[in-house]
């Protein structure tokens, strides 16, 4: 038995590569078919390892120490100071470094210290720079380029960062915005573990989403060329070939297919390691190398995509009788039946029913049934077009010359065109389905930052090497700022020995006051204590005129031994709490500046909030590069309404990079499809074009073949995208809402992939359709 399957399969891999041209164009439609799925799927697996790769670089450069102490001062250790900025929305990474010693360890990527007045620059950096657009940018970053960071030393190809010199950085004192290391990398990354039901739902529907519409492109590319090849197997029957043995050498054909695609796909999987080296998608970039598929799931696929070649074709050829005078699918086929069809999605339903309304609150889904539901609904898909668009084709009649001839087409084929667009009908439901969660659950993982943003647009931190008045000045003279109101802080406590009981201390001018509190009056001099905030039990006790009191400038635990005595005065005025532009309510005590001793201002930090004017373009780069001239220490921060998990950001940026390179395969497949299947009718199409028939009529015609199908096809994707979507949010004990507008979308680019397809089989098949391809050999 094994050796009788042997010498059939050989014998279809034989006739796959020696059947002549049409033989080899066909062999070869497959195996970019297939390849173009493998590729993708050889991707799919390097993407845990290119996060992992990425994760391992940025904390082989970690500067901070989380958990560790810190170094003291040696010929081993540099200063590293984080001078990040922002430009039109990239984060650009910034240090500088100041070496204590000829042994000071260089950061990855890197082979000597910059001097002051110098940087190393990625070189996504370097590019950036030099267009002709950065003019604010290259203000903000007066360095003289010597160098660039080499891969070891960078996320992705793309990341935007850069190392300067650094001078007397010791003398700053600012806390976490310097560092003294001994070595980089000394954090390790965490091995974190999914422990949120809804976002472990998230990502496996991500996964299933995106890889089962490769699938379902495999299994439609193995089968190009079927109808001549059951011609050629009608005469291997007419030579003694039983029919067990032609499904066996067809299957051989297919495999050779299959064989020939897994070539193809590991040099576009090479070609397109080497392009996503080059490019950014949604705020991701990784290097080649990073792109490493896991040997397991490699050697799976190499396994999978025969194995399926073979079942596929076998069963395809169940419902075609292979005879020595012709094929029976020729004739009108026995109409399909619906009962069993439906068994597939109705059994995914099953799966996901009893997982209904856990969420994060009723305990974790069972992955197993998750992603077996989840497929079964969508491959029901590939299982239902056939007979809808049996079922409509076969009551579509009357209309124009070249309508008629794609329905009779249709009606003669429906399989053959139900298959071109089962991608494209898993892709859009699953889409749906994905949007609708997202949609769904997104509030639970977004929160609001309570930002007043009609107050202030941004916040500017000032080191206390510089004096806070200097600095609001020259922010407000800045073109863009309507407003700059400047506040510092301080620590009151009741005696330098027990730091524990201490009140909050917010100085600033009348104007600055009256945005963190309601004040009765104010005027420079005046002193307030602020009553009736929550988790304040101190200020009460000490706002009492006359008692003695300690202000201490370190109110970030950096600066000790500054302590100044202070005494409450008797014309101490009560203020009511008012949240400032961050959000914050303040308690504790309100102090004018010219009310604070001279010995406490010298060593303290502050904040200055900034109203913008929107109408001046790139405001908040004007603002930026005001508070570097100020100093590198400065850290501009724009205020948003709401933030959201980083957890949740992380999947649905990697949902929008899958479903570019899905709909980039979508794309690809279905123009070789429709290449293949125009070859397949080269000389209907030759022979009615000698009988007169217009060129347009034709076109319009094929045009047609595709509309309908598609049609049928995204009306399907989007029942059974809603349906899917509906019982993923119960599952999350979500309330069902649906976006139509996203909805419509997904289904628009689905239609609009398959119109660009159809616009570029055009010149193919003008060029097809010639007298000239009445000719045989």
């Amino acid at each position: 038995m094994l050796r009788q399957w042997s010498r059939d399969l050989a014998m279809g891999i034989k006739f796959a590569f020696t059947g002549g041209r049409e033989g080899w164009v066909r062999v070869l439609l497959t195996g970019v078919g297939v390849g173009l799925g493998v590729a993708l799927l050889l991707l799919t697996t390097a993407i845990p390892s290119a996060l992992q790769a990425r994760s391992d670089r940025e904390y082989a450069r970690m500067d901070l120490l989380m958990n560790g102490v810190e170094p003291a001062k040696s010929d081993k250790t540099v200063l590293v100071a984080n001078v990040d900025t922002e430009f039109r929305g990239l984060d650009v990474r910034g240090r500088q470094l100041e070496p204590e010693g000829l042994r000071a360890p260089l950061p990855p990527g890197i082979k000597e210290f910059p001097a002051p007045g110098e940087m190393i620059v990625s070189p996504a950096l370097k590019d950036l720079l030099g267009s002709k657009d950065a003019e604010l940018l290259r203000d903000r970053l007066p360095y003289r380029v010597t160098g660039t960071i080499g891969e070891s030393g960078l996320i992705g190809s793309a990341e935007l960062a850069y190392y300067t010199g650094g001078r007397d950085l010791a003398a700053f004192d600012e806390g976490s915005r310097i560092t003294r290391l001994d070595t980089f990398g000394k954090e390790k990354a965490p091995t974190e573990e999914m422990n949120d039901p809804v976002l472990l739902l998230l990502v496996l529907t991500v996964f299933v989403v995106l890889l089962t519409p490769v699938g379902v492109f495999i299994a439609a590319a193995v089968r190009f060329g079927g109808e001549r090849r059951d011609r050629r197997l009608a005469a291997l029957r007419l030579v003694g070939a039983d029919g067990r043995m032609t499904r066996r050498i067809a299957a051989g054909e297919a495999l050779a297919g299959a064989f020939l695609g897994l070539a193809f796909g590991i040099g576009f999987f090479l070609i397109g390691r080497q392009i996503a080296g080059s490019l950014e998608v949604f705020g991701i970039s990784v290097f080649p190398s990073y792109l490493d598929p896991t040997p397991a799931l490699a050697a799976l696929i190499a396994v999978a995509v025969p194995a399926a070649a073979v079942v596929v074709t076998l069963l395809a050829l169940r419902g075609v009788v292979i005879e020595p005078l012709g094929v029976v699918r020729t004739a009108r086929p026995a109409r399909r039946r619906l009962w069993w069809r439906l068994l597939l999605p109705l059994a995914g339903l099953g799966l996901l029913a009893p997982m209904i309304g856990k969420g994060n609150n009723n305990g974790a889904f069972n992955e197993y049934m998750v992603t077996g539901g989840v497929i079964l609904l969508l491959v029901g898909i590939t299982a239902l077009l056939p007979w809808v668009v049996e079922a409509v084709v076969a009551r579509l009649n009357s209309g124009p010359v070249s309508w008629q001839l794609a329905v009779r087409r249709l009606q003669l084929s429906s399989g053959t065109a139900a298959r071109m667009v089962n991608g494209i009908a898993v892709a859009v439901a699953g889409a749906i389905a994905l949007q609708m969660l997202f949609t769904g659950v997104q509030s639970d993982y977004t929160q609001s930052t309570g930002e007043d943003l009609s107050r202030a647009q941004m916040e500017v931190t000032v080191p206390r090497s510089v004096p806070l008045a200097d600095a609001r000045t020259e922010l407000a003279a800045t073109r863009g700022v309507r407003d700059a109101v400047a506040m510092y802080n301080l620590t009151l406590g009741g005696s330098a020995k027990n730091p524990e009981r201490s009140s909050a201390v917010t100085v600033g001018d009348c104007a600055a006051l009256r945005e963190v509190a309601k004040l009765p009056s104010c005027r420079e001099g005046d002193v307030f204590a602020v009553q009736g905030t929550e988790y304040d039990s101190e200020t009460p006790k000490f706002a009492k005129p006359g008692r003695e009191l300690v202000i201490d400038p370190s109110y970030d635990d950096v600066v000790k031994g500054a302590e100044v005595a202070w005494t409450v005065p008797r014309d101490i005025k009560k203020a009511a709490p008012r949240k400032d532009p961050t959000g914050w309510e303040r308690g504790g005590f309100l102090f004018t500046t010219r009310a604070v001793p001279a010995a406490a201002v010298a060593a303290s930090s502050g904040e200055v909030y900034l109203k913008l004017d929107k109408s001046v373009p790139d405001g908040q780069e004007l603002v930026r590069n005001t508070a570097a001239r100020i100093s590198p220490l400065t850290t501009p921060m724009s205020y948003s309404g709401t933030e959201r998990s980083d957890r949740f950001d992380s999947i649905r940026t990697g949902l929008f990079v899958g479903a570019a390179c899905v709909l980039a395969l979508i794309g690809a497949s279905l123009l070789v499809s429709q290449l293949e299947q125009l070859r397949e009718r080269r000389k209907l199409l030759s022979a009615l074009v000698a009988f007169g028939t217009r060129r347009r009529t034709l076109s319009l015609s094929v045009l047609w073949q595709t509309a309908v199908p598609v049609a049928l096809g995204l009306v399907l994707a989007l029942v059974v995208g809603l349906t899917l979507g509906a019982v993923l949010l119960k599952m999350t004990s979500t309330a069902v809402t649906v976006d139509w507008l996203s909805v419509l979308a997904m289904t628009g680019t689905g239609a609009a992939v398959v119109l660009a397809v159809t616009a570029l089989s055009i010149p193919p098949l003008l060029r097809l359709m010639r007298p000239e391809g009445l000719r045989t050999e």
